[in-house]
């Protein structure tokens, strides 16, 4: 009964949620733990025979395999997708997992770079190197669209209207949202377009990706971070960064100048607002300038 129902949610998974390969693959991994805990058990009941008190006894088991709480609320998640899907189709009646509760996450505040950091990775690009205003065109593209690393190596020719000043970006799920490009991203992406990009020979099947690497190929996720930690070296920035710093960083300064939450929400490519509640965080003396600003109490006491 098990392997009939995991079979029907990885169908479920695929088929009516969209989801890419690597999620339905950790879905599948959730509820294979719950199996075989379960088998350790004795208890190979069918998935209408699990109650809350079972999915309980499951997480304390995980727990107890010294499990972080992060990879437990990740199985919770998996767990509650399962029997929801369960209780559509039919399998169960009701779905235990609904009072399930996860274990509750300490939320981390990303690294942030300071826009004068950012000018000062950017500038540590060689402009002598044939790549030099490839890696321009990409840390400017990514500052200016707060993209993730998978959208940029993604990024087609034909998803630039770089007239209009958008470009047309395929996020997770497939999901496609028109995102605003900057002045300055413009320029390096046409520089780059050109002087190089056009005059390079390109692999078959990767005519349309926008930034290539030597051999013509896409570049891979991976390069892009090293290209970046080793600009941020040269730059002497000890901070913890990766790709998606450029992305905390162009939310967090939005969110800092007072744009609307819902437009980062957008621009972002969130589903939901409350992902985009975490760029809320912010300095003291920003946090202090705004109430000195706009608060009669505090225009009174400074």
């Amino acid at each position: 009964m098990w392997l009939d129902s995991k079979k029907g949610f990885q169908r479920y998974l695929t088929t009516e949620r969209s989801l890419s390969g690597n999620s339905v693959e950790a879905y599948l991994h959730d509820i294979d733990k719950l199996t075989q805990y379960l088998e350790e058990k004795g208890m190979n009941s069918s998935p209408a025979d699990i109650s809350l008190r079972d999915l309980q006894t499951f997480l304390a088991w995980i727990a107890e395999l010294g499990m972080t709480t992060t990879s437990q609320a990740r199985i919770v998640a998996g767990i509650r997708q399962f029997f929801r899907y369960c209780v559509i189709e039919e399998i169960t009646k009701t779905d235990p997992s609904i009072l399930l509760e996860a274990p509750r996450l300490k939320k981390a505040l990303p690294e942030v770079l300071a826009y004068e950091e950012i000018e000062a990775i950017i500038a540590q690009i060689d402009l002598s190197k044939p790549e030099g205003h490839r890696n321009k065109a990409i840390l400017e593209t990514m500052y200016s669209c707060g993209l993730r690393v998978s959208e940029v190596v993604n990024l087609k020719r034909s998803q630039l209207y770089l007239d209009e000043e958008f470009i047309r970006v395929i996020g997770k799920g497939d999901k496609e949202r028109l995102v605003p490009i900057g002045s300055s991203a413009i320029e390096q992406i046409r520089i780059y377009l050109q002087n190089y990009r056009n005059q390079q020979v390109v692999a078959k099947g990767s005519e349309d990706f926008l930034f290539l690497n030597r051999r013509g190929k896409p570049l891979s996720r991976v390069m892009i971070f090293l290209i970046l930690k080793e600009l941020a070296s040269f730059a002497g920035i000890t901070k913890n960064i990766s790709p998606h710093t450029f992305r905390h960083s162009f939310a967090t300064h939005l969110v800092e100048g007072g744009a609307n939450l819902r437009a980062v929400q957008q621009m972002l490519g969130h589903a939901s607002i409350t992902t985009t509640e975490i760029y809320t965080h912010l300095d003291r003396d920003f946090l202090k300038s705004t109430l000195v600003s706009h608060h009669p109490a505090f225009r009174r006491r400074f």
